[in-house]
């Protein structure tokens, strides 16, 4: 074996074994004939606003159903739309998916409509926002966003295993200064991040690809977006970090008060999730 053989056979076969777990993943969650669930708080504990929940990449609405039991038992009208993250572009998503989850929040005559993302979902709702906003329009908090986009992207964009299973949009997510999440500009309305600094053990590969502290993903620095109104690093990882207690707390604290309410170090990840997440750069 000549010298430094090793380590390219070796990236090759973690790569080809993330991607078939992720394969794995997807065919477990499938796709719902579900486009929206809406939740409705009960007895005299009603806030009289509706939260719109929108998952990431890959995913569908049940990943958020924690955050969303949340929500409704704090008060709050929920509705948390399934989309076709998968099938088509972040602008098909945001123009044509996203208008039927407003419309259901209306139904209920919210004083203000709020927004709470996971990766991917953000993206969607500045798409949606840069061209038309509710005139009542809340908070958002967004989890993870890859708000100027994902290294991860940049190097597996061209390999045909990615392609086939991110579609579209896989493609609009680089750090390139022409990507969708890079042309959006800054937000003017109150939108809170939340990110984390650990990655799963198998987006060990994908932290590997990302420069500084990730959460797997996304780097903490490209979760960032000009004109947010506060910013918060976890130690929880990209697929998880909406199930975090403290990530709910703080995200129902930001729709409440415009604010995080932070504690002077991270708390550690969610109990039992040690085992499988590694702290990063």
């Amino acid at each position: 074996m000549k010298p430094g053989q090793f380590f390219p056979t070796c990236r090759l076969s973690r790569a080809v074994t993330i991607l078939l777990f992720a394969f794995l993943l997807l065919s477990l969650v499938g796709c719902s004939k579900r486009s929206v669930l809406v939740k409705v708080p009960a007895g005299d504990n009603i806030r009289g606003e509706c939260v719109v929940l929108l998952h990431g990449l890959s995913r569908t609405y049940r990943s958020m159903n924690r955050m969303q039991e949340t929500l409704t038992d704090t008060g709050y009208h929920t509705v948390s739309l399934n989309y076709p993250s998968t099938k088509k572009t972040i602008e098909s998503i945001a123009g044509e998916d996203f208008p039927p989850a407003l419309d259901k929040c209306r139904e209920f005559n919210p004083a203000a409509i709020h927004f709470v993302t996971h990766s991917l979902g953000g993206i969607v709702i500045r798409q949606a926002f840069s061209k038309k906003r509710p005139v009542n329009l809340g908070r958002v908090v967004m989890l993870s966003p890859p708000n100027r986009g994902s290294a991860v992207v940049d190097k597996l964009k061209d390999w045909w295993f990615y392609i086939w299973l991110n579609g579209p949009v896989g493609q609009q997510l680089s750090t390139d200064a022409d990507s969708v999440p890079n042309q959006l500009g800054s937000v003017d309305y109150p939108v809170g991040i939340i990110t984390g600094d650990r990655h799963a053990f198998f987006d060990a590969w994908f932290s590997f690809l990302i420069p500084g502290r990730d959460d797997g993903k996304v780097s903490v620095e490209h979760a960032q977006v000009d004109g947010m109104r506060d910013f918060l690093v976890v130690h929880e990882s990209h697929p998880f970090i909406m199930n975090s207690d403290y990530v709910m707390a703080e995200t129902v604290y930001f729709l409440r008060k415009g604010t995080f309410k932070h504690q002077k170090d991270p708390v550690p990840p969610a109990p039992g999730a040690d085992w499988f997440s590694f702290t990063t750069r």
